[in-house]
């Protein structure tokens, strides 16, 4: 079987293990797990033979014509390079351990059939953004994706959070969509082609007539996508939806579709210097204000979900310098670790009978309870804090040493100015990001105090995946010398300054982060704190809704506690009371956007119903009328018929002589 039909096949199966199980869900509820897992693992065994077959080699580009349009055509194409065939593993690795963990989680769920064969298009759906080379396929499974996500998101929609996060994920990314949808056209416009190849020889041979335009039309789309400022306010509330559709977000599809776009795109943006330099900006706003509002968040999913904005915000940074092969691998190495953590804090979620840190800084023996958990998330938490020898240093130091080879005119594709902001952004984003992992591990695991009734041991579905995920996490990073085919050929190694740099400051965060610690426990014994919902014998999945609503019943927020014992509020300081609200975005957003839209609704309902339905109904009451005076004649006497004939004409006759005389006389 060629590789072409193998690379086919990839996105295909999950699509048709969807169709199947939403069609046998109700007839033969035995088979939507085998459904759910074995067409999803079978895609991950296929793109891993693709990845080797093509072995970041020169790109492998198939084609036939969809679909006759008269002007620009549209091709059902592929295309095979490193980049993608990495990514597909990726995608293909997280999916199936999201199936064989959600197996688990979800184990008593009555909708369980429609969120499988979701995540299954979920994942389809992915897989065609990342092998298509025809952008108007590109653009189906991108949209597919926000579907997908939309009722996801809101699978546990008799939560008000629920319902709320999931209109919010639609729209916002949907806000994005529209000038991304036009930036496609305008490309497609001045290049004559929707095709990625043809696209980008176009651009190296200076077809591209409005550059700065068109980058900044699709900038909008890959911000709603992936989360970055100031269309980013959507993901942190998406924490509504089950921990593994989280996972799943976050770690492979959706939030890295948007990354992935600019890096096979990049030589469309690297035209422009305007956009590199919007896009860097973009960035060092995003991992700075991510990392400050991820250190005040008291739901633990809530501190991952700013978390994922921010390593977003480094695979950005690496994009606006230019260097699309660190940014990939940043995006790959962020989604093993990241699938790790998200899955970790549903078993953690699970245990504790809570998603407040607040209440597990006060519960015992949490950490030796759920070992599995314990051990694999403190990886995954090196490796966000980019500690060596873990994936997240090496990716991490990627990203800074394209920076730094930017910013000292090494490198001459993106302005300087854009460089020297990415490297000082990427710097205090890693004092921030060990500064919140270290408080998330301390907070989870180091907490005092009574233990809450033992769920006993978790599901092996759930515990396996943590380990099979864990693997890169740790060992990814030490493969950055080995594959630089796959990314460009450029190298991956760190460089000393960058290193030390980085690792000094991540050091700093999490020490000082540990002293704030040190300093408040003493209060978690004092202040008694609420929020905790457990149930030994109930599902994972039933534990997290109740999680959540028990957290807002108690402190009126799902993002906040006010607990005096937290070292994030003792080092933000004042800066806590913004940052625990996202920087009052939303508040914003609701004051510029939300509320004058509402207002021109009601106006136009007011329109509508008083002015327009007036005209209307009084038209038809004046004929309703002129019908009851018509109808009063109709008696059916013939003599009051002829009597009227008569009357009639004899008005007319006298009528007629006296116009007559009137016209004689003058």
């Amino acid at each position: 079987m060629t590789t072409t039909t193998l690379a086919a096949l990839v996105p295909l199966l999950p699509f048709l293990g969807a169709v199947a199980g939403l069609a046998l869900g109700r007839t033969a509820p035995g088979f939507v797990r085998p459904l759910a897992i074995l067409p999803t693992l079978t895609a991950a065994v296929l793109a891993v033979i693709v990845a080797v077959r093509q072995g970041g080699g020169r790109a492998i580009d198939a084609a036939t014509q969809l679909t006759p349009t008269g002007s620009v055509p549209i091709d059902l194409a592929l295309h095979l390079d490193g980049f993608a065939v990495l990514v597909a593993v990726l995608v293909g690795l997280v999916a199936t351990c999201v199936q064989l963990y959600s197996t688990a989680y979800l184990r008593d769920d009555a909708r369980y059939p429609s969120y499988a064969a979701l995540v299954s298009l979920f994942t389809s759906a992915m897989l065609l953004v990342v092998y298509s080379g025809d952008l108007m396929v590109l653009l189906v499974g991108w949209e597919v994706m926000g579907i997908c996500s939309y009722f996801l998101v809101g699978h546990y929609w008799e939560t008000p959070e629920a319902r709320a996060a999931s209109l919010k994920a639609f729209l916002v990314t949907k806000l994005g969509d529209v000038p991304f949808l036009i930036g496609l056209f305008a490309l497609a416009a001045d290049t004559g082609s929707f095709r990625i190849t043809k696209i980008l020889a176009a651009v190296t041979n200076g077809g591209l007539d409005h550059p700065t335009l068109i980058a900044l039309l699709l900038l909008a789309g890959v911000a709603g996508k992936s989360a970055q400022f100031p269309l980013h306010t959507w993901l942190p509330d998406a924490m509504a939806g089950p921990t593994p559709v989280s996972a799943l977000i976050h770690a492979a599809t959706m939030v890295a579709a948007g990354i992935y776009f600019v890096a096979r795109m990049l030589p469309v943006f690297a035209a422009s210097g305007a956009a590199l330099t919007v896009l860097a900006v973009m960035a060092a706003v995003t991992m700075i204000g991510s990392g400050l509002a991820a250190l005040a968040q008291d739901d633990i999913k809530r501190v991952l979900a700013y978390s994922t904005i921010g390593q977003l915000g480094y695979m950005s940074g690496a994009l606006a310098v230019a260097d699309r092969g660190a940014a990939v691998f940043h995006l790959i190495s962020h989604g093993a670790f990241k699938a790790v953590l998200f899955l970790a804090a549903g078993v953690v979620i699970h245990a504790a009978g809570t998603n407040s840190l607040a209440a597990m800084s006060r519960m015992g023996g949490l950490a030796r309870r759920i070992p599995d958990a314990y051990w694999t998330m403190t990886v995954a938490l090196l490796a966000l804090a980019a500690i060596p020898p873990f994936a997240g240093f090496f990716s991490k130091e990627a990203v800074l040493v394209a920076a730094e080879h930017t910013a000292l005119g090494d490198r001459t594709v993106a302005p300087a100015a854009a460089g020297w902001t990415i490297l000082i952004a990427g710097l205090l984003a890693a004092v921030l990001t060990a500064a919140y992992a270290t408080r998330l591990w301390l907070l989870a695991f180091r907490g005092r105090g009574a233990e809450l009734p033992d769920h006993g041991k978790q599901p092996l579905a759930m515990t396996s995946v943590l380990w099979i995920l864990a693997v890169p996490t740790i060992a990814f990073g030490l493969t950055g010398g080995a594959i630089g085919d796959w990314f460009d050929g450029h190298a991956l190694t760190p460089s000393l300054t960058t290193a030390v740099l980085s690792t000094g400051v991540g050091l700093v965060g999490g020490l000082v982060t540990y002293g704030a610690w040190r300093h408040t426990t003493a209060l978690a014994a004092r202040t008694p704190i609420g929020a905790v919902a457990a149930h030994p014998g109930a599902e994972p999945a039933l534990v997290e809704a109740e999680a959540m609503t028990s957290h807002t019943a108690a402190y009126g927020t799902i993002a906040d506690a006010p607990d005096p014992a937290d070292p994030g509020r003792l080092l933000l300081g004042p800066l806590h009371r913004h940052a625990v609200t996202g920087f009052h975005l939303d508040a914003l957003y609701t004051a510029v956007f939300v509320r004058p839209v509402q207002g021109a609704a009601r106006l136009v309902r007011f329109l509508d119903r008083t002015v327009v339905d007036t005209y209307v109904n009084g038209s038809g009451a004046v004929t309703r009328l002129l019908g009851t005076a018509v109808r009063r004649a109709q008696t059916g006497n013939v003599q009051t018929y002829l009597s009227a004939l008569l009357a009639g004409s004899l008005v007319l006759a006298i009528a007629a002589v006296v116009f007559a005389n009137v016209n004689a006389g003058s």
